[in-house]
């Protein structure tokens, strides 16, 4: 038997937890020195510094900046493992999580005695997920390099765009939902087109892209102060940024948006509306 396997002593019991995020590793190293068997389970093979993904969707960091691999952030704690699959329901009565392992095709049973369920949150698009292909939200590198590619793309298919009015709708970027996502990123390209690449093209002028910010409700960063929003609604103005509150998007179509009946042509609309829970609630019933 290697070192590492007699370190993961069997007998103890199993404490299981679903998702690496910061829920689940902090409930991990939490348990560093309990007598229990700790087992990571997560979809991915690294952890992501979320609060960071705006910066990689618009080019001012890297996907390596903001994400460690799990196995390095517990490689010291020697009663973790950490398995790399999707967990897919829960068999409360056997006390066993199912999972796909997706590497070698198959399902995986990993029995637990003890079950913690960090798995976090998805986008909710309040009824509406037809409109997921045409605005996408920021919740995983792979969101975030996805959205970057949009971007950056937008400016170059402008450059090469001889027709005014189809130049103009691929610098148009339209932000949904004005939370703490959506000014991150209207801010953050409104800072790339006047600045980053304001003096890249030839036959485009960055700075004057359009950036529209829509929030249905009555101001923007509803969970913070006023003041607060109010000063962030007063720097992204003074960005450039188009702050358009009390309005709802109607419609997602594949070349912009409908906003209280005013379509905008777009060539990049991001997601950043709402939220739901995972569907670990409904594994438990």
């Amino acid at each position: 038997m290697s070192r590492a396997q007699s370190d993961f002593d069997a007998s103890l019991p199993r404490v299981v937890i679903v998702g690496a995020g910061f829920g689940g590793l902090k409930a991990a190293r939490a348990l560093h020195d309990a007598p229990v068997r700790v087992t990571i389970i997560d979809r991915g093979n690294a952890h992501v510094f979320q609060p960071l993904l705006y910066q990689v969707a618009t080019a001012d960091l890297s996907p390596a900046d903001i994400s460690a691999p799990i196995r390095g952030i517990v490689r010291h704690q020697k009663n973790a493992e950490v398995l790399m699959a999707e967990v897919t329901s829960i068999d409360t009565t056997a006390r066993v999580v199912l999972a796909d392992d997706k590497l070698n095709g198959r399902s995986q049973r990993i029995p637990y005695d003890y079950l913690i369920l960090a798995t976090g949150a998805g986008l909710s698009y309040f009824g509406h997920d037809d409109w997921v292909k045409d605005a996408p939200g920021l919740k995983d590198l792979t969101d975030a390099t996805s959205i970057r590619r949009r971007v950056l793309t937008g400016f170059e298919a402008a450059e090469m765009e001889p027709e005014p009015e189809r130049r103009a709708a691929q610098m148009t970027f339209v932000l949904v939902g004005g939370g703490p996502t959506g000014v991150e990123l209207a801010g953050a390209i409104a800072d790339l087109s006047h600045r980053a690449l304001a003096r890249d093209f030839r036959h485009i002028d960055p700075t004057e892209a359009r950036i529209i910010l829509v929030e249905a409700g009555p101001r923007l960063l509803s969970a913070f102060p006023e003041s607060l929003a109010t000063a962030a609604t007063r720097e992204l103005e003074r960005l450039g940024v188009e702050v358009r509150t009390g309005q709802a998007v109607e419609r997602v179509t594949d070349d912009g948006v409908v906003v209280a009946g005013e379509h905008i042509a777009a060539h990049t609309v991001v997601w950043a509306a709402g939220v739901t829970a995972s569907p670990a609630g409904r594994w438990l019933g």
